[in-house]
């Protein structure tokens, strides 16, 4: 499961430290209820209202991200502005309610957090101070008692405010260095790309311009056109491919090695590429393999100087990293069947095998006259 952004990591610790702090605070309210006062009504009513909103206001938190301005407001209402004076409703002694003032810091610590202007959280925890000094004086407790949990609701504020104020910025700090860092990945990997395309480009079009200006080489004679052609497709396919913005993946290069080799077999490969994914290097390699032997069947037994190459990404939701290479020829085609013996091992052994050993799939189609098409999954 993805960690999601700096931002979203310090939310979800926020909503986590504020569950755990109204956690404590419940806690010490079912001790309470369940040992001195499982006698009153009352109390089990606002220990069952306590536990209902704290679930209500963290589950719609976990569930959305972050606090609903909403469930704040209702947690504020409810467990910290109502509860109180229900706990104290009749003659009750100041320890009795103490559990129920408790929940007044973790009410104002999720008001802090869940309210975006400091004016309203301001307003929030007077409101809050106001309502626990008139409940706590109600059951007769001394100042002391009132000004510690006074104390408790402001600090519990201000605590959870300088958290999220803090992880927020660091958060955001996070956002700021990974995206700096994705960006120099992507130009590093563009520079990289760029040299692979300058040194293809040295050892391939630039050397056959050069043998031909110099009269090395007959531009007339046939191996000459051939290679002439074989890498007028190789240009086709870099222009083609810097058209579309993509930056080639590693697999786009260890597949386009191995068109690359059937071409210097003198086979003519026209190749598209669309949406290649990143797959771990053995899926790469055994698809660069199997698609190598799939272009040696079409140079020794389809009867066509000239194969096509389709390397594309599976739609979205038919698995992770999904890709499908195609080989196609209009070449004499074979009856898989009639000719197993002959040419089944190399597709068995050279392809089948090796694909499925690499987690991925093989399928090949093909009848006298009508070509061959060989497609290689990964995954499976």
């Amino acid at each position: 499961m993805s960690l999601g952004s700096g931002l979203q990591r310090a939310q979800s610790f926020m909503i986590l430290a504020t569950g755990l702090y109204r956690a404590s605070h419940l806690a010490a309210g079912v001790v309470a209820v369940t040992q001195h006062q499982r006698d009153r009504p009352l109390a089990w009513a606002a220990l069952g209202a306590a536990l209902a909103g704290s679930v209500a206001v963290f589950a719609s938190a976990r569930t959305r991200g972050w606090f609903g301005t909403g469930p704040a407001a209702a947690d504020v209402i409810v467990v910290g502005g109502a509860l109180p004076f229900v706990a104290g409703a009749g003659d009750v002694t100041t320890a009795e309610v103490a559990w129920v003032m408790m929940l007044g810091g973790s009410s104002s610590a999720v008001a802090a957090v869940a309210f975006a202007r400091w004016t309203v959280v301001a307003g929030v925890v007077a409101g809050l101070c106001l309502v626990h000094a008139v409940g706590y004086r109600l059951t007769g407790a001394e100042f002391g008692v009132v000004a510690g949990n006074l104390n408790s609701i402001v600090s519990s504020a201000v605590l959870a405010a300088v958290f999220w104020w803090y992880l927020r910025r660091q958060g955001s700090l996070l956002d700021e260095a990974t995206a700096k860092a994705l960006a120099a990945e992507a130009r590093q990997a563009r520079l990289a790309e760029r040299i692979a395309h300058h040194r293809a480009l040295h050892d391939t079009v630039l050397a056959t311009l050069t043998a031909i200006a110099s009269g090395r080489a007959d531009p007339g004679a046939e191996p000459v056109r051939d290679r002439c052609a074989r890498e007028a497709a190789y240009l086709r396919r870099l222009v083609r491919q810097q058209a579309d913005g993509e930056p080639a993946s590693d697999t786009a290069t260890t597949l386009e090695r191995a068109v690359r080799s059937a071409e210097s077999l003198g086979l003519r490969v026209s190749a598209q590429y669309h949406a290649v994914p990143e797959l771990p290097a053995p899926a790469a390699s055994a698809l660069a393999d199997a698609m190598t032997e799939a272009l040696n069947n079409v140079l020794r037994h389809s009867g066509t100087s000239h194969a096509y190459v389709t390397v594309t990404g599976r739609p979205e939701g038919e698995g992770g990293r999904p890709l499908v290479v195609t080989v196609v020829d209009r070449g004499v085609g074979f009856d898989p069947e009639a000719e197993a013996e002959m040419k089944g091992f190399g597709l068995r052994c050279s392809v089948h095998a090796r694909m499925r050993e690499a987690g991925g799939a093989a399928e090949v189609d093909s009848a006298p006259g009508e070509g061959t098409r060989v497609e290689l999954r990964w995954p499976a």
